[in-house]
């Protein structure tokens, strides 16, 4: 009993270790030999549990990507009777709580930025698993809004827009801080932001709608 006791605390704490280690330096930096140390392992540790480096770094990605959505699912708790204004809003501030918010439901989101700017073997997976079937939930929210008979084409553009907003806050920091120097955008500022890109891709989205609704009202004097 004892031994699987160890056995699990060894497993759990080279989780926590590479978790936050491979969040902060991305897969090709982080070495097992720096896992191990902060884990308080030795190397056959890592091959007892995951094989190898690749098998770690797979096991790290699903464990916090279950804690990410776990704590911040994307409808973040928004019944299906609610306005599919109201789902943007509760969608939007999911995505920027699992990508900018501290702690270990973040790492997830550091994880993924890495991904995006240098991907790896694993980021296939990642976009079937994970990627895929949020933007679907994004895409089908976009959708109800614009309205039918609207172009696929549009609600991937809109839908990629809405996402594009989100990731320059996450990931333009190094700008941002030069072109003003004392703003910050982090967890603190995620209502704000929430507030912000819903409210400017609420207008960009209805405005076609209203658009036609104007012509229809020209057309019928």
């Amino acid at each position: 009993m004892n031994d699987k006791k160890t056995t699990s605390k060894t497993r759990d704490a080279i989780m926590e270790a590479a978790g936050e280690i491979f969040a902060e330096e991305g897969y090709p930096k982080a070495t097992v030999r720096d896992i191990c140390r902060q884990a308080g392992a030795n190397i056959a540790a890592i091959n007892y549990h995951f094989g190898d480096k690749k098998g770690l770094y797979l096991a790290v990605l699903k464990h916090y990507q279950e804690i990410a959505f776990q704590t911040y699912p994307p409808n973040l708790g928004i019944e299906k009777t609610q306005s599919p204004e109201e789902k943007l809003r509760a969608f939007i501030r999911s995505f920027l709580l699992r990508i900018m918010d501290d702690g270990r439901p973040a790492w997830f989101g550091k994880l993924l930025a890495h991904e995006f700017m240098e991907p790896t073997w694993a980021f296939d997976i990642l976009v079937e698993e994970t990627i895929r079937p949020s933007f679907q939930i994004l895409t089908s929210i976009v959708a109800a809004i614009i309205g039918k008979g609207k172009k696929e084409r549009k609600v991937l553009l809109s839908s990629m827009s809405i996402v594009g907003q989100c990731l320059y806050f996450r990931h333009s920091h190094p700008v941002i801080s030069r072109l003003f120097p004392g703003e910050i955008f982090g967890c603190k500022q995620i209502d704000e932001l929430t507030d912000h890109i819903t409210g400017i891709s609420l207008h960009g989205l209805l405005q076609d709608k209203r658009a036609k609704h104007q012509q229809v009202k020209i057309c019928k004097r």
